[in-house]
Formats: structure tokens, sequence, C-alpha cells
């Protein structure tokens, strides 16, 4: 057995009862003492009475430890209390997208300007984090289905003053198919201070997500020829055979979207110029 070398402050040793306490959180990198096993924080759940975290190391194997003492964190022993309560929106008054609520305002009649996004899920996340805001001012989001036939779908909107469109684009780095339609759209005629096309860099908006809000370090790498929403969901170890499983899957990660915190900044400031470029005079 290999003992603790206090020195000559041997009776000042911390006892159990003073070490801190830190409530568990999906991510944080915990040793259990008495094994040694290393590993990350994947799941909490309620077995017999107690709380049991389960620790994922890097070559992806798991075991699962009972919540209390026992546990270093960053080389720290500590108290693993069970996960903190969530805490309910605070009083500040603000939206999911980090803007003022407008206490008693209605939403406005849908105005012409629109925000088009390639699918519906980049409408959904859209909605989750700016819906407050955009129905404030009365901008509709519309999945567009992708953006092959955009030139054409933009000559049907017939934009001009007072009837802005905004393109949030998937994928949209240079050389790429999509920064190829965008520029043809963006020289077309009545495109000039009226169509303002941005995108980011990510082949899905799933990857606008940030990483520590799913409990990973990084997105899995789905190999070329792979459908990718397929392949991500494998790598998770979630059903991934239909449509329908990807739907889901799709909820799952979007019910971990709280705020605009959790999102990605190329994706953040993307959504925030094409707001601004449709409200702002």
């Amino acid at each position: 057995m290999q003992y603790q070398n206090w020195g000559p402050q041997d009776m000042s040793a911390p006892s159990k009862a003073e070490l801190p306490e830190v409530p568990v959180e999906r991510g944080m990198v915990l040793e259990d003492v008495q094994s040694g096993w290393v590993g990350a924080v994947t799941r909490v759940e309620k077995s017999g009475g107690m709380h049991v975290v389960a620790l994922e190391d890097r070559r992806g194997k798991s075991r699962s430890f009972r919540l209390g003492f026992g546990f270093l964190l960053e080389g720290q022993a500590i108290k693993l209390l069970p996960p903190a309560p969530r805490q309910a929106p605070a009083a500040t008054g603000r939206t999911a997208s980090g803007s003022v609520r407008v206490a008693g305002q209605r939403a406005q009649v849908a105005k012409a300007s629109r925000i088009w996004v390639e699918g519906k899920h980049d409408a959904e996340l859209v909605e989750k984090v700016w819906g407050d805001d955009l129905r404030v001012e009365g901008i509709v989001v519309e999945p567009l289905h992708g953006i092959d036939d955009l030139a054409a779908a933009v000559a049907d909107f017939r934009p001009g003053p007072g009837r802005r469109l905004g393109v949030l684009v998937d994928h949209l780095v240079p050389d790429s198919k999509e920064s190829r339609i965008a520029d043809a759209v963006m020289a077309s005629p009545g495109a000039a201070g009226n169509v303002l096309i941005v995108g980011h860099p990510y082949v899905d908006v799933w990857q606008a997500i940030r990483p520590a809000v799913l409990g990973i370090e990084k997105w899995p790498v789905v190999p070329r020829g792979q459908d990718w929403k397929t392949g991500i969901l494998a790598a998770f170890g979630w059903p991934h055979a239909t449509k329908e499983d990807i739907g889901l899957g799709w909820q799952k990660l979007l019910g971990a979207v709280r705020t605009y915190a959790d999102l990605e900044a190329s994706l953040l400031g993307r959504v925030e110029e094409v707001i601004d470029f449709l409200t702002v005079p």
C-alpha cells in the first residue's frame, strides 16, 4: 500500500470533512483513487438509491463508481456530489440569444423580408436560440431543403427595398460548390443591397453545437463516402439506420442547446449579421 507523505504536518492532513465538494458535470475528467481509473464523465444515474457516475477512459472503455469520496479532480482530492440542480431562467429578462427580453411585446405581423436556411434542422436551431428576437422583429425563417436551385428561388422571391433576403448556407468555404452558387446569386440583378448570403464552415449545422455541450472532446470524423449524419450517430452509438433515427438523434442534440453560449462563434456571428441586415435600416 502506498501512503501519502504529509511530512512534519501529519496532524494537519485534510480530513474527508475538509475536502472541497464539487457537483459532477458531464465531460469532467476524474480519477478514482482506489482503482486508479481515469476517465471523463459520460453520464450520472441513480441506482439502488445512490448516484453512480460513469467514467470513460481514452480507449472508450467505461466503468461506474459511486459518488462521494475517493476522487481526484486535476490532482486534488474532492468529494463528488450529485449534479447541481438546473437553474431556472435567470430573472435578467434575457432571451436564449442573450438579448434583452421585451416584456409584454407581442409577435409582430410577419414582414416581407425572410431568412432562408438550408434545411429543417437549421431552421429549428435558429428558432430555438433566436426565435424570441425574430418574432419581435416580424422575421420568418424558412428552410430551402438545399441550395442547388438558390438562383431560381431568389429570382422568384423578387428581393428589393423592404423585401430583403438573408441566406444561411452550410459549408460555405472557398472553392466549394456552395461558394460558387452564393457568388453567382450575389452578382444577379436586384441582389445588391437586398440579398445577403453568409455561411458557416461546417459540413452540417449539427457541428455548430460546441462539443463540450455534448460531453465530447470533438466531433467524430466520418470517412469520405459515408453519409455524414449516419456516421455521426453511429459514432455516438445511437440508432442510425432510418430517417426516423436521424430525426430522433437530432432532437437529442438540439435538446442540449439552451442558449447562444452552446453554439460555435462562427455560426453566432453569421446569424446575427443576417438579422442586422434584415432589421437595421
